[in-house]
């Protein structure tokens, strides 16, 4: 787990990266400006639970390739769940908030994630740990607003110029963050039929 001082705001940015692609360099990007972030935790899943893990890149390599693309010094790449041995979202978050007392988290994920959210195994629980700030994504827009999660906790919605406050803010609380837009998806890079550049 990286090392972050007390007083620090920190994003908390996950998943499989399979494979890592500008898209997901640039929501971090993103994450660190609008949040304004002192530093931004890249954190490589050993695998999603509701994903199949048949295509699933090994997780040195997908470490690998997320350090290329995270050339910022301040985004820690990080696969410390594998050495933890945790599966589920919820678990990562209790584990870093009993470890850094004093240090202020936001969860980053990107918009095309909120469709599925309810899905994940408690996903009430994730959304009253840490502030959640939610990075547009093509062709996610609509569906984020229709989205579970976002019905579930419209009350907590924080508007989006207040970004910079939100990690600081007490959970539930969420905003929405519009920004530039990549069309690549891991998915379809992993079909050989990716056509989008960021």
């Amino acid at each position: 787990m990286p090392h972050a001082m007390k007083g620090m705001q920190v994003g908390l940015f996950g998943g499989s990266f399979n494979p890592p692609h500008a898209g997901h360099g640039l929501v971090a990007e993103i994450a660190m400006r609008r949040l304004q972030l002192d530093q931004l935790w890249w954190m490589v899943t050993p695998g999603n639970p509701l994903k199949s893990t048949r295509e699933l890149a090994p997780l040195a390599r997908r470490i690998e390739l997320s350090e290329q693309i995270a050339e910022n010094p301040r985004i820690k790449v990080t696969a410390f769940e594998a050495s933890h041995n945790v599966r589920y979202t919820a678990d990562t978050l209790a584990l870093i908030k009993a470890r850094n007392p004093g240090v202020d988290f936001v969860w980053i994920m990107g918009a095309d994630n909120l469709r599925d959210f309810h899905r994940w195994q408690r996903w009430r629980q994730i959304a009253t740990t840490f502030p959640i700030a939610v990075i547009d994504r093509p062709g996610a827009t609509l569906s984020f607003l229709s989205s579970v999660v976002a019905k579930t906790f419209d009350y907590a919605r924080v508007d989006e110029g207040d970004a910079p406050l939100l990690a600081r803010m007490k959970a539930p609380a969420w905003t929405f963050i519009h920004g530039p837009r990549s069309l690549l998806s891991s998915t379809a890079l992993r079909n050989g039929t990716a056509k989008g550049k960021s």
